[in-house]
């Protein structure tokens, strides 16, 4: 019987960015990133890593269903080497099964659209380290690992976390010390909750490796975001800790817009955000303009990763206002009622609808609400994707 283990391993959604590589093999970053990770009942990759002597020779992988090439010297390759390495050595150590020398059989499958700009790289690396190191059953720590799923997919690093994980740049050339760490558990700020809409599940024209190493060759932009970026990620480490919202969306939005101004730097230029995504910003400002005169502080904060997919961060206590702003501007299909506390229909009764545009239905195809979340989980058994080595219902 086939040697397996299935796991499933979260998105997460940066608030401080990470664009652009100093070292494309080792995916060593320009700078320190910074990313709330989000629940997995929500979103999530799912693999299964299966290894048996009686496989036929060779490596298969099969993403959401389709069989991929698993390319030597590619970075799915790398990461299953590393970790294959790992289990040699403990083999020769304690005498284990040569699990190492057996083929291995992976399946992944997101729920979620892939390559839409929603981090499906990151959970799909995530998953494919946290499963392989399971199987494998090595004694890495999650920062080791997390040195491994960095050169599959950088942002991986941080889907090995829950809660609100720092991707440090490092100074090594090796990249010995750019491992990712927890700054807080989910535990810590549970009341923070997301609302992701979806403006497009295409795939991005421009794709993040391709996009940021033009960045990193042509924007004079970057270089001065990479002297800003040190001193955000101490504010917004300390916002994060000491649960202030207000400094929280300040730090993240501002960020956002840093990042899509280095892409516009870029040359030619790499336009991730629509009119849509445009509309969806002007929104969450006036939300916190008439918030803010009204003495709540800012209730929301915009983000954008390479796609002009928004995911909006909100306390729980404002997360319906932000819903309800959302489908009213942003027509959904159906009718959901969405029920407010006095201070949120005070927010609406000031809101200057001047600043926003007309749209239809479809603008926003559709929304995934949710929150801050844990790291990988161990599954059992029945939520395998493989037996024998196949794909379950192939």
């Amino acid at each position: 019987m086939a040697h397996q283990a299935t796991i499933s391993a979260p998105v997460n959604i940066a608030c401080i960015k990470y664009w652009g590589k100093r070292d494309t093999s080792l995916i060593l970053p320009t700078n320190s990133s910074l990313s709330i990770t989000l629940n997995q009942d929500d979103l999530r990759s799912t693999t299964t890593a299966q290894c048996d002597p009686i496989f036929s020779p060779g490596d298969k992988l099969w993403l959401n269903g389709k069989e991929e090439v698993v390319k030597f010297g590619g970075r799915t390759a790398t990461c299953i080497e590393v970790l294959r390495g790992w289990r040699r050595d403990l083999e020769k150590d304690k005498g284990l099964e040569p699990l190492s020398t057996y083929p291995l059989r992976v399946a992944s499958h997101n729920n979620f659209p892939t390559a839409a700009g929603l981090a499906s790289s990151a959970s799909g690396l995530a998953a494919l380290v946290f499963s392989l190191a399971t199987l494998y059953s090595l004694p890495q720590s999650l920062g080791q690992l997390s040195l491994v799923a960095r050169q599959g997919s950088g942002s991986a690093c941080r889907s090995l976390f829950g809660g609100y994980v720092a991707w440090r740049e490092g100074t090594q050339p090796d990249g010995s010390d750019s491992i990712a760490e927890e700054i807080a558990p989910r535990d810590h700020w549970p009341e923070m909750c997301a609302l992701i809409c979806v403006v497009s599940d295409a795939k991005k024209g421009t794709s993040s490796t391709s996009g940021m190493q033009r960045t990193v060759e042509t924007s004079t932009l970057l270089q001065h975001r990479l002297t800003i970026v040190p001193e955000r990620m101490s504010s917004i480490s300390h916002a994060i800790k000491e649960r202030n919202f207000d400094s929280f969306a300040q730090i993240t939005m501002t960020d956002s817009n840093s990042f899509h101004a280095v892409c516009l730097d870029t040359s030619p230029p790499i336009f991730y955000m629509n009119d849509v995504s445009r509309s969806i910003i002007a929104m969450v400002e006036e939300l916190n303009r008439v918030s803010g005169e009204l003495g709540y502080g800012r209730i929301a904060a915009y983000t954008f990763d390479a796609g002009p997919n928004a995911v909006i961060y909100a306390l729980e206590k404002w997360m319906g206002l932000v819903e309800k702003s959302v489908r009213r501007w942003f027509p959904q299909e159906g009718i959901v009622e969405v029920e407010l506390e006095q201070e949120g229909n005070k927010v609406l009764g000031k809101f200057d609808e001047r600043v926003m545009a007309s749209w239809g239905k479809g603008a926003v195809k559709s929304l995934i609400k949710t929150r801050v979340g844990d790291g990988p989980r161990v599954l059992g058994e029945k939520e395998s994707l493989l037996k024998d080595g196949q794909l379950k219902n192939s």
